[in-house]
């Protein structure tokens, strides 16, 4: 065993522990292959403390038995980020004290959003600090001349060294800290290489620490894996306040803001985003600008109604099938969820008697959107059936609904949103679960139809007077 000296002087032992580098998994020996999670050469050997002191220090006698009628918390309000979409996000906008980490793929706009916002907030007289453990400042100041920021208010420290930032940062008086980031941060009492899976665990709980003692807000910038997870363990999404994921595709233009933990407000909030040369612009009504582009006369085509945390969005929903091919067909998706495209398919086979089996299915939502909720069910197969009896849908016809094995049409949450919204936008028959129409009166010029079951879609899509009992391939 190795000794050394602690900071009251007193010896203290060092052992010698085995450690997954991938899943932070720990072990009695060395191992070429981590039981847990099965990678190969991860495991390393570390020496660290044998008896370890608590890193979080409790201000005053905070671990003290206390009855929730005497504790008080801060009431002071939110502060705004300057930008709408992101304040959505957050639920509110920035809360004291908390941690917020931001993940997303490399160039997908994290640096400039989160500028964007200390620079509005740097406006308003506010101090904010900007850590940077990968650029120069010289390179941010030429994003900054960029973006149109420049404020006595916005401070910049390039460093690496989590001793150093947290000396710094303790001796300012700063609202808002940004890190850029996490991973690339390293602390001296660690021995392992600065974004490995202890390191990134050891620099979250300290910078973690800081903040909840002090007054400001603090956002973690995060890198991702190859699946889009934040990189290092996911103990990591348990120890801050917020998790927020930064989405987009490559060549386009729209980048959505998504929230999936918040323990200050919701955790399916999200905000829209249109990156342009100067930077990031907020799009204030997505369903809108969803629908902007729809084709005319389409088959394939329908919109739907979904609801991200509080608000409602429209969106479309495209659907092409083509086939046959030998054997069973592919099937592609880009927004709903893989499961449940197969669950609708199986519906649709067994119970309209539609040919699916060999044909090749791909289903895509317009704009980016990920249609995991099930009231979309119904809006996909609407755009299965379009596709594939080749007819149109109406253009101002809305459609959602949940649907079940057996192929009935279930209710959904938050109908009354999802009816405003399409009203907003001129939508004239809307078609949905029975247990949620039934009762609603909309305006005059809307028709409202309830269906209980999968079979009766098709008479209200196409006003046939019954479905076929049994669909003709195309082509054949």
């Amino acid at each position: 065993m190795l000794q050394k000296l602690s900071r009251d002087g007193v010896d203290v032992k060092n052992e010698v522990v085995f450690e997954c580098s991938k899943c932070s998994n720990r072990l009695l020996k060395w191992m070429g292959r981590c039981p847990h999670c099965g990678e190969w050469n991860s495991v390393v050997e570390k020496t660290e403390p044998a008896s370890r002191v608590r890193f979080r220090q409790a201000s005053g006698n905070e671990s003290a038995l206390k009855p929730l009628s005497e504790i008080s918390y801060d009431t002071s309000p939110r502060i705004s980020a300057g930008i709408g979409e992101f304040d959505v996000a957050l639920g509110g906008g920035i809360v004291r004290r908390s941690v917020v980490l931001i993940g997303g793929d490399p160039g997908i706009g994290k640096t400039t959003l989160l500028m964007q916002a200390l620079g509005s907030i740097a406006a308003s007289g506010n101090m904010v600090i900007y850590v940077s453990g990968e650029e120069s400042s010289e390179q941010i100041k030429l994003r900054a001349d960029r973006l149109g920021i420049n404020s006595d208010n916005f401070f910049i420290l390039i460093e690496n060294d989590l001793e150093a930032i947290s000396e710094t940062l303790e001796k300012t008086k700063a609202q808002v800290i940004v890190v850029d980031s996490v991973q690339s941060i390293s602390s001296r009492s660690n021995d392992s290489h600065p974004g490995s899976v202890s390191q990134v665990r050891h620099v979250a709980s300290a910078l973690t620490d800081l903040v909840k003692r002090g007054t400001c807000a603090c956002f973690l910038i995060g890198h991702v894996t190859k699946e889009g997870a934040i990189a290092g363990p996911k103990v990591l999404e348990h120890m801050v306040d917020t998790v927020m994921y930064f989405e987009g595709e490559r060549g386009h233009p729209y980048r959505i803001l998504r929230s999936v933990k918040n323990r200050f407000g919701s955790s399916n909030e999200l905000g829209v985003f249109e990156m342009c040369d100067c930077g990031l612009v907020e799009v204030r009504n997505p369903s809108e600008l969803f629908l902007s582009e729809r084709a005319k006369n389409s088959s394939g085509s329908v919109v739907t109604a979904m609801v991200e945390g509080v608000r409602p969005i429209l969106a479309e929903i495209q659907a092409l099938v083509t086939g046959p091919t030998p054997g069973q067909g592919r099937r592609s998706c880009l927004g709903p969820d893989p499961q449940r495209l197969a669950l609708i398919v199986a519906v649709l086979e067994k119970k309209l008697s539609l040919p699916l089996f060999d044909q090749d299915i791909f289903v895509n939502v317009v704009g980016g959107i990920k249609a995991t909720e099930p009231s979309s069910d119904l809006a996909i197969a609407s755009a299965l059936i379009s596709s594939v009896t080749d007819r149109v849908i109406g253009e101002r016809t809305l459609v959602f609904g949940e649907i079940g094995l057996a192929g009935e049409i279930r209710r959904v949450s938050r109908v009354e949103s999802r009816l405003n919204e399409a009203m907003k936008l001129g939508f004239n028959i809307i078609i949905g679960p029975k247990a949620n129409l039934d009762s609603k009166t909309l305006s005059s010029g809307t028709r409202i139809l309830p269906i209980t079951n999968i079979s009766e879609i098709m008479t209200l899509l196409f006003q046939e007077s019954k479905p076929k009992a049994k669909m003709s391939r195309p082509g054949a």
